[in-house]
């Protein structure tokens, strides 16, 4: 089943090219209250006993409230994240015929938060293969008061795959090394409706939230069907929970396809839905 997507070819040689591209008016108004409404109840829900204000909370945390795997548990949430037109348009992007959810993610930057560090994606995730591609969802269109996410173009294509410590707040900055230095990012201001997509391998970061407005935004990190776990920095449960060897294709209800959904219907959660 096609869906109603705005991806156009030019879109998809600035993806090829650049590494990162924003596709308009996937979803509706009306999309984006109800799933707005629906990922800020799973992020109330899963941070209900976090009292700690922005000050206490770690480096990284100031970057962001992170929720993943809201698709499991929160059910308004799972047609967001198997959104046909959104998984289409990341399978198009990737150039694959089918993908897979890695994992989906709230990442809701507070009223005051900071930056996000500068980082590739890819590295943190045990997979062989590079066909990676996040799509970034923000509820409310992101600006650069509100922390807009910023590009190194084409630094997907450098042949980099490292993997950079934003946790702990001592990991070094990968924008010193000589290849990526003469690259300025590229903010980009995404307007509501639409969704940034950007590439595994893509070196990013976005900017503080200096507005008084949390900045609301989903994503949901897709993969290419056939993909093969490899070594990791750390153990994944998208590889563990479901068991899955080391150079066997990644494929379990952890990691259901997203696109094309089969029959339509969307997949049920895993035997047992993240906490």
């Amino acid at each position: 089943m096609t869906a109603v997507t705005t991806l156009t070819p030019r879109l998809v040689e600035d993806f090829a090219r650049d590494g990162f591209v924003v596709v308009p008016d996937l979803l509706s108004a009306d999309e984006l209250v109800r799933f707005g409404a629906a990922v800020d109840e799973g992020v109330a829900r899963r941070s209900r006993h976090d009292g700690r204000s922005l000050a206490e909370k770690t480096q990284y945390e100031q970057s962001f409230t992170q929720c993943q795997n809201l698709w499991e548990d929160c059910a308004g949430v799972r047609p967001l994240t198997f959104h046909p037109a959104v998984a289409e348009t990341a399978a198009r992007l990737l150039g694959v015929g089918a993908i897979r959810i890695w994992h989906d993610q709230a990442l809701y930057k507070e009223a005051g938060g900071r930056e996000t560090d500068p980082h590739q994606d890819h590295p943190y995730w045990p997979i062989v293969e590079t066909d990676t591609i996040t799509a970034w969802i923000p509820f409310d269109g992101s600006t650069l008061e509100s922390g807009a996410m910023g590009y190194l173009p084409g630094s997907h294509r450098l042949g980099v795959r490292e993997f950079v410590d934003i946790f702990s707040g001592h990991g070094a900055d990968p924008l010193s090394r000589d290849v990526l230095r003469a690259i300025a990012p590229v903010y980009v201001e995404v307007p509501a409706g639409s969704v940034a997509f950007h590439h595994g391998l893509t070196f990013h970061l976005a900017g503080p939230n200096v507005t008084g407005s949390v900045r609301r935004v989903h994503t949901a990190i897709y993969f290419a069907d056939g993909s093969t776990r490899g070594e990791g920095y750390y153990p994944h449960p998208a590889v563990e929970r479901a068991g899955i060897a080391m150079g066997a294709v990644i494929a379990s209800d952890v990691t259901p396809i997203a696109w094309p959904l089969p029959h339509g219907v969307l997949p049920d959660p895993p035997a047992e839905p993240k906490a």
